[in-house]
């Protein structure tokens, strides 16, 4: 099914600008990036997405509920498998609310809901790999390599994606001095949500991240794809300097 999740989505972007503004404690700034979202949707994944961020900045129970049933609303209408990640996240703090308000009958409700949906991954691709390794179909690729984000950190797992987006990223901050390549690749084994971004920032896994232990094996290249300019490979190296956050293996 299509992916949806673009970080040149102008929604996308909005909200990216309001988390942006939220980390630094402009939350009045924030909250009207969030709403000037929401007013510029036009699509049910839009909405949800908005709706959301709204909802995690409003003050009180009441107002955050409103907001957070809008969103999971949308969420519901929405047949984008990315979306699907998020229904665990939403019916939790659906939860969390009602309990807040000591509605304990609607919070049990919905959190039987998100355990529903917990560790649930119905995404079936097709997937992708990106990197600058020069391989052929039938090649496996395997856990053991060094991080792009921490090169003095050996990887358990082989990551991989089904947002194209997110395998030129990896293509472009992969090590080597080869050619950027993005390769179709199916997993051999059983694979999870990549805990790296799962619920960090969006809801979910709206990247379609994914993790196996298990090798991933090589069925084509993808060709014609669009890389990162200059200024955008220089604006994500500028973000790895400065992320200093623990990375999950």
């Amino acid at each position: 099914m299509k992916n949806i999740f673009n970080p040149a989505n102008e929604i996308v972007r909005l909200c990216m600008v309001g988390m942006s503004l939220e980390e630094k404690g402009r939350k009045e700034d924030a909250a009207d990036f969030f709403m000037r979202a929401w007013e510029e949707s036009q699509n049910d994944f839009e909405r949800f997405l908005a709706a959301f961020h709204v909802g995690h900045i409003q003050k009180n129970n009441e107002d955050k509920l409103k907001w957070l049933k809008k969103s999971l609303t949308c969420a519901l209408n929405t047949e984008d498998a990315s979306v699907r990640s998020a229904y665990r996240m939403l019916y939790s703090s659906i939860a969390a609310c009602y309990e807040e308000m000591n509605d304990l009958e609607y919070a049990d409700e919905s959190r039987k809901q998100a355990e529903f949906y917990e560790g649930s991954i119905t995404d079936e691709g097709p997937f992708f790999h990106g990197t600058k390794a020069d391989l052929a179909a039938g090649d496996m690729l395997t856990a053991g390599g060094d991080s792009n984000y921490k090169p003095e950190l050996k990887m358990n797992h082989i990551y991989f994606t089904a947002n194209i987006n997110g395998a030129v990223l990896a293509a472009t901050l992969a090590k080597g001095e080869g050619a950027e390549r993005i390769y179709v690749v199916e997993p051999t084994g059983n694979f999870e949500n990549d805990p790296n971004v799962t619920d960090k920032r969006f809801p979910g896994n709206l990247t379609r991240s994914y993790r196996s232990a298990e090798p991933l094996r090589i069925v084509g290249e993808v060709h014609g794809w669009e890389s990162m300019t200059k200024d955008e490979k220089r604006q994500w190296m500028e973000k790895l300097e400065r992320n200093k956050g623990t990375i999950i293996n």
